[in-house]
């Protein structure tokens, strides 16, 4: 078993009062992913092609364990079933592998996930409460992103910010699809646009990583249909506490059971806005060729690159 103490890093959080014990815990969890990736690991299927590992319910069940050992009066709900003291003040949401698809074919771009909501009492149990904390852990890449309310965000110890692109011709961004059901969702018409008008979309698999790219200034913008608390609780506060801005795709404020996500650096939102609102309304649309037109396209021009009276010599 890999063991890790927060001695092994010196992230700046002196004035973190949640971050410092969580972020053991998270790099513990990281350290669990990698050894299960090296060994290699079964998978099974809870649907069409949404996979769970082993490594998810291992280190769901450690993370469990470990915070409510380490925060005895917080609640815990994670991806995998997880529902632990949900009445509690303070509810940490988790996802111990965010980006499953990617580890269990080897891909090496996955995280640890962990946002604590703070629910005072007589909050209505469908209102969200202030994110005070989040962490997001890529283990391979030994990059730990943490934020609290207030006292900003920080990568590996160091302040992060949004980037400072000013219009969407010049952003890159980053967009995720479903592993399952993928036909319900409409979101391949929102990356072909989005490609049309940036610098380029990424598509890297995990919703945790790329708001923790958002807020560090790797992409300048992240979009997503129906994600799930534990998937962008942590990434939330990052992002706002890097001085970035998220709202759902018409502009409302975000939530944790969110359908639509958009975060962007804050300067670009207002033109990202008014793309979504010609999208949904079918205004201004690039033409793309069709297959058909592509492969007729494609014959044309051979037939000018090989003239039929050409000769061998």
């Amino acid at each position: 078993m890999s063991h890790v103490t927060a001695q092994n890093h010196s992230e700046d959080t002196a004035n973190f009062t949640w971050v410092p014990r969580a972020a053991v815990l998270a790099r513990e969890a990281g350290a669990k992913l990698r050894d299960f990736l090296a060994k290699g690991v079964a998978t099974e299927y809870k649907g069409d092609v949404d996979i769970v590992t082993i490594a998810d319910r291992t280190v769901e069940a450690y993370l469990r364990e470990a915070l409510l050992t380490t925060f005895p009066s917080h609640g815990v709900y994670g991806e995998e079933g997880t529902r632990d003291r949900l009445e509690a003040e303070y509810r940490w949401y988790i996802d111990p592998l965010d980006g499953t698809t990617n580890f269990a074919h080897g891909f090496p771009h996955f995280a640890v996930s962990m946002g604590l909501e703070h629910r005072p009492p007589g909050l209505a149990a469908e209102h969200d409460g202030p994110i005070v904390a989040g962490i997001v852990y890529d283990p391979m890449r030994d990059e730990l992103f943490a934020a609290e309310r207030g006292k900003g965000a920080f990568l590996n110890g160091k302040p992060i910010h949004v980037s400072k692109v000013p219009e969407l011709g010049e952003a890159l961004i980053a967009t995720g699809f479903p592993s399952r059901k993928r036909h319900d969702n409409p979101n391949i018409h929102f990356y072909q646009e989005f490609t049309l008008r940036s610098h380029g979309v990424r598509r890297a698999g995990s919703a945790a990583l790329d708001l923790a790219y958002t807020a560090c200034g790797r992409v300048d913008a992240y979009w997503e249909f129906k994600l799930n608390p534990w998937d962008v609780a942590a990434g939330f506060l990052l992002v706002e506490e890097a001085g970035g801005m998220i709202t759902g795709f018409d502009g409302s404020y975000r939530r944790l059971e969110s359908l639509e996500i958009l975060a962007s650096n804050q300067l670009i939102h207002h033109e990202l806005l008014g793309l979504f609102r010609d999208i949904f309304a079918g205004r201004n649309l690039g033409p793309l060729p069709s297959p058909a037109e592509y492969a007729a396209h494609r014959m044309a021009r051979h037939a000018v690159d090989q003239p039929e009276d050409s000769v061998d010599l």
